[in-house]
C-alpha cells in the first residue's frame, strides 16, 4: 500500500502521466467510515474483498458534508479485479455493509461502513439504485485525494480529464476539509 502523496507524485519528477481509462475488469470502490473502529471497519471490508483486491489507497479523514453535526469520516479507495457486473458489485457492497452493521438512516448522516461503487471499467449505467460512474465524483475531495494518489492519469467515464486534475480543481472546495490519517 502506498502511504505518501509524495511518493506517487515524486517516482518521475517533471514527466507527464499518459491518461488511460478504466480497464475492462477494473473496479473501483470508495471506503469510508465515521462510527465506531472507523479503520476497523474498512479493514474489514479489506478483507471480505480480499481475493478481488489490488491495491488500496492511503486514508484520509474528512470532514462530513450534507450533515455537519457527526464525526469526520476515514476515507479511502480501493482498486478490484471485478469480473462480474457492475449490479453484481453493488451488491457484494450492500453484503459487505450489512455484514459489518450499517442500518440506512438520515442520507449522508453517520454511518459504520459505506461502500460506493466509483467506476467499473468503462461503464456508464443510470438505473435504479446504481449509477456508474458514480455521480458524485467530481464533487467531493474525500474520494479525489485517496483516489488520485493511486490513480493520477485514470480518465472516469464521462469526465474530460484525470483524476488529478479533478483533484486540482477539488482544492477550491473549502467546506470539505481533508487531513492526512496516521493510526
Amino acid at each position: 500500500m502506498n502511504t505518501s502523496v509524495a511518493a506517487r507524485f515524486d517516482m518521475a519528477p517533471g514527466t507527464p502521466l499518459e491518461p488511460r481509462p478504466p480497464l475492462p475488469h477494473e473496479a473501483w470502490l470508495g471506503l469510508g467510515s465515521n462510527l465506531g473502529d472507523r479503520l476497523g471497519q474498512i479493514e474489514l471490508v479489506l478483507q471480505h474483498f480480499s481475493s478481488q483486491l489490488i491495491e488500496v489507497s492511503p486514508i484520509f479523514e474528512t470532514a462530513p458534508w450534507g450533515v455537519l453535526e457527526q464525526p469526520w469520516f476515514l476515507n479511502g479507495v480501493a482498486r478490484l479485479h471485478w469480473e462480474g457486473s457492475s449490479f453484481e458489485l453493488l451488491q457484494a457492497c450492500l453484503d459487505c455493509e450489512t455484514m459489518l452493521g450499517r442500518v440506512r438512516g438520515e442520507r449522508n448522516g453517520p454511518r459504520v461502513i459505506d461502500l460506493d461503487v466509483l467506476v467499473h471499467g468503462t461503464s456508464v449505467l443510470a438505473q435504479s439504485g446504481l449509477t456508474v460512474p458514480h455521480p458524485g465524483i467530481s464533487m467531493r475531495r474525500s474520494v479525489l485525494e485517496p483516489w488520485s494518489v493511486l490513480a493520477p492519469e485514470l480518465v472516469v467515464p464521462g469526465q474530460d480529464c484525470t483524476l488529478i486534475e479533478l483533484r486540482e480543481r477539488a482544492l477550491s472546495f473549502t467546506d470539505q476539509p481533508v487531513r492526512s490519517f496516521q493510526p
